[in-house]
C-alpha cells in the first residue's frame, strides 16, 4: 500500500495541578480557543473542549506523525506559557504531571462531544476524580490511585 491513511479520535483529560481553580470564566473560552490552536497546528484538530474550574476534555482526530504524549506535552507547556501571560493572578498556574486519553469510534463521537460539551453540567454533582476514576474503569486501565494524582 503506497499511502499510509488513519482516522484516530481520541479523548484526552486533564487537570490543573493539585485540581486548584484556574480556568475562571475570564480566561476559559480564551484558553480553549489557544488550546485548540495548538491543537490544530500539532495536525491534530479538535472537535471539542471544554471543562471546568480544574480540569478539561478535548476530543481530536491524532495525526499519524506525532505520539500522543508529545501532543500533550505541547498543549500543555503551551497553553501554561500562554496562561501566565495574560494576568499576574495565573503566574503560578501549572497541568497535573499526567493525562488520560481514551480511544472513540467513529459511531460514539456525538456522544462524546455531547459529554463534553455538557462539563459544568455533569459536575455539578461528581468530582473531577470520580469522573476521571470512572473512565478508567470504563477503559479498564489498571492504575495505582498513589500515583493518579499530583
Amino acid at each position: 500500500m503506497p499511502q499510509s491513511l488513519a482516522r484516530v479520535y481520541v479523548q484526552i483529560v486533564f487537570s490543573t495541578k493539585n485540581r486548584n481553580p484556574w480556568i475562571d470564566e475570564e480566561i476559559e473560552s480564551q484558553l480553549h480557543a489557544y488550546m485548540a490552536e495548538v491543537m490544530r497546528a500539532c495536525g491534530c484538530p479538535v472537535m471539542a473542549i471544554n471543562g471546568t474550574e480544574d480540569h478539561v476534555h478535548i476530543l481530536c482526530t491524532l495525526a499519524r506523525v506525532i505520539t500522543m504524549a508529545d501532543l500533550v506535552e505541547e498543549v500543555k507547556k503551551r497553553s501554561s506559557k500562554w496562561i501566565k501571560t495574560r494576568d499576574e493572578r495565573y503566574e503560578s498556574f501549572a497541568w497535573q504531571n499526567g493525562y488520560g486519553a481514551f480511544s472513540v469510534g467513529e459511531r460514539g463521537l456525538e456522544t462524546v462531544i455531547a459529554y463534553i460539551e455538557k462539563q459544568k453540567e455533569h459536575h455539578r454533582n461528581k468530582t473531577f476524580r470520580d469522573e476521571y476514576r470512572e473512565f478508567l474503569d470504563f477503559h479498564r486501565i489498571d492504575y495505582d490511585e498513589r500515583y493518579v494524582w499530583d
